[in-house]
């Protein structure tokens, strides 16, 4: 079948359209020419997840990462005996390295162009906001309750001598609230990473069903 042309004059405009089978060769080179490639696309979507900068939420998630490991370790062996319960519930080890593994994955999507690498980073930030709020409560309830083996179970029970002393418990509050701020500013970054993420896997999804 050979390409047809066919001429129309519309409001002093000629308009002429050519119909080409689909066997001609130029065919092909216009579908290919007209459809985008799935790599082009994948790199737009993952240029919007980087408005967000996950660089520098990544680094704020290992920085602080690296600080709940940290004192995890240096609380655990000061606090013989009676531990406190961040100490017990082991919140600084197992928060801080998901922070080490969200953060890493930040950093790495900042150089590549994979969109399934920001489906791996929305799912890990979704444990690190869940993570983050559990954290809280923890450092909470640390902070409105005594230090351990200082509580008043029973009424003439004695004390050890420094519970008496404020400094202690000042000391304690003080490290509860250092830590609840900083799963406050976990739990921010964890929200932006996650909201446009989620913004790029849905333009993806979008874009694959267009296609």
């Amino acid at each position: 079948m050979a390409a047809t042309t066919t001429v129309t004059d519309s409001g002093g405009m000629r308009i002429i359209t050519e119909v080409i089978p689909a066997t001609d060769p130029r065919a092909a080179q216009l579908t290919s020419a007209s459809s985008p490639s799935a790599p082009a696309v994948s790199s737009f979507q993952v240029r919007g997840f980087r408005k967000a900068q996950p660089k520098a939420l990544g680094t704020i998630h290992i920085f602080t990462g690296i600080i709940h490991i940290c004192f995890g370790i240096i609380l655990t062996v000061s606090e013989h005996g009676t531990l406190s319960l961040p100490v017990a519930s082991g919140v600084l080890f197992w928060l801080g390295l998901l922070l080490l593994v969200s953060g890493s994955l930040l950093v790495e999507s900042e150089k590549r162009d994979n969109i399934f690498l920001v489906k791996i980073c929305c799912v890990v930030n979704i444990g690190v906001i869940l993570s983050t709020l559990v954290a809280t409560l923890v450092h909470t309830t640390a902070i409105a309750h005594d230090i351990p083996g200082c509580e008043n179970n029973m009424p003439y029970q004695l004390k050890a001598e420094w519970c008496f002393e404020a400094e202690n418990k000042m000391l304690s509050n003080g490290l509860d609230s250092m830590f609840v701020i900083f799963c406050l500013l976990e739990f921010c970054a964890a929200v932006v990473a996650l909201a446009f993420g989620y913004d790029a896997i849905k333009q993806h999804n979008y874009t694959r069903m267009a296609l």
